[in-house]
């Protein structure tokens, strides 16, 4: 436990450790296991540093250093200020890759549909048995072993989940829930970036944005709008139509004669292999 110099100094040196780092998080981790929070730690170590404490020392720090005096209204009950040189969309990629799945407890409210599969199971017969039909699930025992007759949705998206339920899904080892880590903005550049636009699935957005740049290059094309993509392309697109129409036309200009002394050059060695007598 710190005394109060020593909190002092701790805030002041955290303060001006700030400007060594591009990245400055703001991360909540209220109700998150302690588990998960020491493996995204020590998983991120090298590429991050985490700075624990009360709400009112975390303030200190941030209050301490001009750039970050505005990030103070971020913080929550409990939350942990992330520092790192990393790019903050890869950062948050990387705290989103590391989370773990959690059994549903009694009165939570089901995230998604809670689908238990048909089949046969590796639970021995005995109270398991009672547990899962109190639930609703139908099930049987077939040579000595536990089997779900039919796919069923427990519970569905939105609904709470009941005591009976929360076992049966604990025997079954189904675990609906998820926990993980997510920084709810990060400072880059004196950019604010906020979780709705850290968590863009970047391969996704590029994807969509070259599928619109081809949709919108072709429309330009269709209709000939003229723009720093499409310049070349129209120009090339012009002088070919341009010399297919003197060809067709037959007007003997330059570009276009040298075609039409090819064509007759052409034409005229095939009048004269059809000429040519039989042997």
């Amino acid at each position: 436990m710190l005394n109060k110099a020593q909190k002092v100094k701790f805030a002041q040196d955290e303060a001006k450790a700030i400007d060594k780092y591009k990245v400055v998080g703001i991360v909540p981790i209220s109700g998150i296991p302690d588990r998960l929070l020491q493996a995204t730690k020590n998983k991120m170590k090298p590429n991050a540093k985490f700075i624990f404490g009360r709400k009112t020392l975390l303030q200190r720090i941030l209050e301490g250093n001009p750039k970050t005096k505005h990030m103070v209204s971020e913080l929550g009950t409990q939350s942990v200020i992330l520092l790192s040189n990393d790019d903050p969309f890869a950062i948050y990629k990387e705290f989103k890759s590391n989370l773990i799945k959690l059994e549903a407890k009694p009165n939570q409210i089901a995230p998604e549909d809670i689908n238990i599969e048909g089949g046969e199971t590796s639970i021995q017969p005995g109270q398991a048995v009672t547990e899962l039909k109190a639930a609703g699930i139908d099930v049987k025992i077939e040579k000595g072993k536990v089997v779900i007759a039919k796919d069923k949705t427990l519970v569905e998206k939105g609904q709470v989940i009941s005591t009976a339920v929360s076992k049966a899904l604990h025997t079954l080892g189904v675990t609906p829930f998820k926990a993980v880590i997510q920084p709810s903005v990060m400072l880059s550049d004196n950019i604010m970036f906020r979780k709705e636009v850290l968590a863009i699935d970047t391969e996704k957005t590029t994807a969509d944005i070259v599928v619109c740049f081809s949709n919108a290059l072709a429309l330009s094309m269709d209709r000939g709008y003229v723009n720093q993509y499409t310049v070349v392309k129209l120009l090339v697109k012009a002088s070919n139509n341009a010399i297919a129409l003197g060809v067709e036309a037959k007007l003997p200009i330059p570009g276009i004669i040298e075609r039409l002394l090819a064509n007759a050059s052409a034409q005229a060695s095939a009048l004269n292999e059809l000429n040519k007598p039989a042997e």
